[in-house]
This record gives C-alpha cells, structure tokens and sequence, in this order.
C-alpha cells in the first residue's frame, strides 16, 4: 500500500505526474495566455478518463483545489497550488456521419475536429480560432463563426463525459443528469472535468468568406459603412469588423508592422454568386486587400487570422445594444486611426442576432444574449509593465465610451482573467440561471473543489 502522498498518485494514474523541477513541469504549466503564470503542485498528464478520476480524488483527499488545462486559451486565475489536470492526450475524434455526430476527447483543437468530420462532408460549430481547445470552447457555450446560422456550440452537445468532485466518471445528457447537462453548458469548468463529448455536426462543406483589409485612415468611411451594410442581412451571413494595431515586431510581416488597419471577416453559407451580391457593398469601398471568395469550410480558421503562438493577452469583452449613428462616432472617437491611438491590439465588434436570439432545442445555462452586437478586445503586453497598463487602459476607455449602448450583461465564453469578480461572473447569466447554477453546484461540488476559474461558488444551505 502506498506510503505517502506521492506513492499514492503515481500508484492510481497510468499518465505522467510532475512535481516542480521535473521534465516537461514547466511546459505543460503553461497555456496559450501567458499572463496567467499557473504553479500548481502537481500535474497530472491524464492518458484517460481514468486518470482524470483518480487526479480529483487525490485532491479531494488532500483539500487541494482542482485546475484543468488543454491549451490555455481561457486561463482565468492562476493553479497555485492545485492538482493540474492536463488534457491534451485525450486526443479521440470518431464521426458518425450516418448521425451528424462526433465524439471528441478532451485533448483535442477545433482544427483536428474540423478535418476530420470534413471527410464526411460535416462540420462542428468551431470558433474562429482551429488552435483552441474544444471543451473549454464547449463549456462556455462557444461562439461559433456561424453562430447566427446555426446558433451557440454548446445547444449541439449531445453528451458529456465528466468527472464530478466525487471523483466519479459519468455520461451527463438530457435524460440522464437535466440539472448537471444545463449546467456544464455555459456553467465553464464549474462542474467537474469534461474528458470527452458527444457532438452535433452540420452539413457545411464550404463558405463564401474571407476578409476585406483596409487602412485606418479610412476608418471614418469604412466603419459607418458596415454598420449601415448589416441591416436586412439573411441568417446565412456572419460577420465582424475589427480596428487593428499590429505591433512594431520582426515577427509581424514588415508591410504590417505598426499599421493600423480595419479587417471585415465575412462568412457565409449561401452561393457563391448570393454571397458576391451581398458583400458588394463593402467590395466598392475599395479594400486594399480583398480576400473574400469560394473557400472550402477546412480553411475557416483563414477568415479570422487568430494568433497561434502563445502571447500575453489582457482580454475584455461587452454585449451591446443596436448600435445607431451616435454608437459608431463613439466607436470612431475612442478607437479610430485619427483619434483612440490604439495600442497593439484590437477593438472586434461582432454582429449576433439570427440563431443566436433563439433558445437552443435543449436549455442551456448561457441563455439568450440581450445583446445584438459583441465586443471583444485583446491587447498583448507581458504583465506588470507600462505596456500593460497602456493597454488595460484603453480597453477601459472602448468600453467606458460605449456604456449607453452597454447591457451589462456577458457571453459566458468570452469571460477573461480581467472579469474574474463574483459580480463579473454573475454578469454572464440571467439572475435566476445563476442562481440554479448555484445550486446544482452545492449538489455536485459542495466544496468547491472546482473553483480555479469563473467561479459560481455553491449555494448554502
């Protein structure tokens, strides 16, 4: 029988425990957002569910707080101290193509899932980003680049497989859990350790899509433009615009070097021909680079142009109102080339509305947006600098500068290291779903052993 600690992990895990000092501790320690500096004391590399199970018993036992951890793109606080629970080699991706449905394990990036269920002639409800992890995607509810056609990522779960506080592995879907399955949909890693999940699919093979690249000095033109282009569009059509400041980096292409520039992304489902109709008025305001035309959907990830490498990234995000003559010379005066002076960085505005204003077959904690618009931004700046401060502060400015067309409210998947109060937390759902989130949690996790993220902490008795 084990003696100790130590003995007693490495005697019930199959993967690769690390303590601080050994090979690959510092690697895997690390996520994809870097101003989130985890030092955890333990990880546990699960090579399968299993492995999962026996990491949070271990921590149970022990009273230390659980972290999980696949690529890192939505790190909130840090795992000091806890039993990180890594991920990424569980790497299943099986489609049935017969049922419009994968099975994905909880290792595996939008990416893998996206070429593998294109076989078939399918795909996932991805974001705009193939290198993020697909259940912290999954568990926030997920904005997928299709989202006004075929609504949130998460309303296509069909199943979870999760590892409650219990240390016990279950299938969670409608019939079986009803209270956990809505929970885990929006409630982010609150619940317990996603290790694998059943997924819808689409019958999406290609897109009319791309982007449209302009210079910021044509920003008081373009952007007004847009806004007065999004009235009357079809469900089928998805779009953002962002203003961007590129930083002034060799490892930015040197056209590109400390430009401002404004990116219109477009993705659209229909015809070739309806889509070139519909994107004409933005052709004819001239962009310098027009990327916008017939793509297999295996390319999506090339309509966003999201960062691969891991980066410091203070995020900030807001839900909008519709956004009138008055919103749009706001935006321009705060973030414009001519007036904000951004830091690297950018200010994406992104249009909702379609599928996403509607519930989803099956309810799901994150609820319906109030919101017709998006805000996020992201502005890299390694932490305790001047840089960061610049730009923790101008995200401040965007965001004081549009507050009458702000409705307070957050998309619980677009909640970062910055909103990490109770009362931004409780930001990303209606009062009454927060409250029943609350609850089911004082159910399944009574200790808050899941609690190194966007807590929901349990209800008392």
């Amino acid at each position: 029988m084990p003696t100790n600690p130590v003995e007693e992990l490495r005697s019930s895990v199959v993967g690769r425990i690390l303590f601080p000092g050994e090979d690959s501790f510092e690697e895997l320690r690390k996520g994809w957002n870097l101003t989130v500096d985890h030092q955890p004391s333990v990880i546990v590399a699960a090579s399968s569910a299993q492995d999962v199970a026996a990491a949070v018993r271990y921590a149970v036992a022990h009273e230390l707080p659980v972290a999980v951890q696949s690529t890192g793109h939505g790190a909130v606080l840090p795992a000091d101290g806890a039993v990180l629970v890594h991920t990424r080699e569980l790497t299943e991706v099986t489609v049935d193509a017969e049922a419009r449905t994968a099975r994905v394990g909880a290792g595996v990036r939008w990416g893998q899932v996206v070429a593998e269920t294109a076989k078939s002639g399918l795909a996932p409800l991805n974001g705009s980003s193939p290198d993020v992890g697909v259940m912290g995607y999954l568990t926030g509810g997920g904005l997928p680049v299709l989202g006004r056609t075929f609504g949130f990522a998460a309303h296509q779960v069909r199943s979870f497989d999760l590892v409650t506080a219990d240390g016990t592995l279950r299938t969670v879907t409608p019939d079986s859990d009803p209270d956990l399955f809505w929970a885990v949909r929006g409630g982010r890693g609150n619940f317990g350790v996603v290790t694998a999940a059943e997924i819808g699919l689409v019958p999406v093979t290609r897109l009319y899509g791309g982007g449209f690249f302009f210079p910021g000095e044509a920003a008081d033109r373009v952007v007004p433009a847009y806004f007065s282009w999004l009235d009357g569009l079809p469900e089928e059509m998805n779009s953002s615009i962002i203003l961007l400041r590129f930083p002034d980096h060799p490892a930015v292409p040197e056209q590109n070097r400390g430009r401002f520039v404004i990116h219109v992304r477009i993705a659209f489902t229909g015809s070739a021909e309806e889509g070139e109709r519909l994107v004409a008025p933005l052709r004819d305001l001239g962009p310098e680079r027009d990327e916008v035309a017939e793509m297999p959907y295996t390319r999506v990830g090339d309509i966003y142009h999201d960062p691969f490498r891991p980066t410091y990234a203070w995020c900030r995000t807001a839900l909008l109102r519709d956004l009138d003559a008055e919103a749009v010379a706001a935006l321009l005066d705060v973030a414009g080339h001519d007036h904000g002076h951004l830091p690297p960085g950018g200010v994406e505005i992104r249009h909702l509305g379609g599928a996403l204003a509607r519930p989803g077959a099956v309810p799901a904690a994150l609820g319906v947006p109030e919101g017709t618009f998006h805000v996020f931004m992201s502005m890299p700046a390694p932490p305790d600098t001047e840089a960061a401060e610049r730009s923790r502060a101008a995200e401040q400015r965007v965001l004081d500068r549009l507050e009458k067309w702000d409705t307070g409210a957050l998309l619980p998947t677009f909640m970062f290291s910055l909103d990490r109060t109770p009362e931004d937390v409780a930001r990303g759902y209606r009062p009454e779903d927060h409250e029943r989130l609350r609850k089911i949690k004082a159910v399944y996790d009574p200790a808050n052993t899941f609690r190194v993220n966007h807590n929901i902490p349990p209800a008392t008795v």
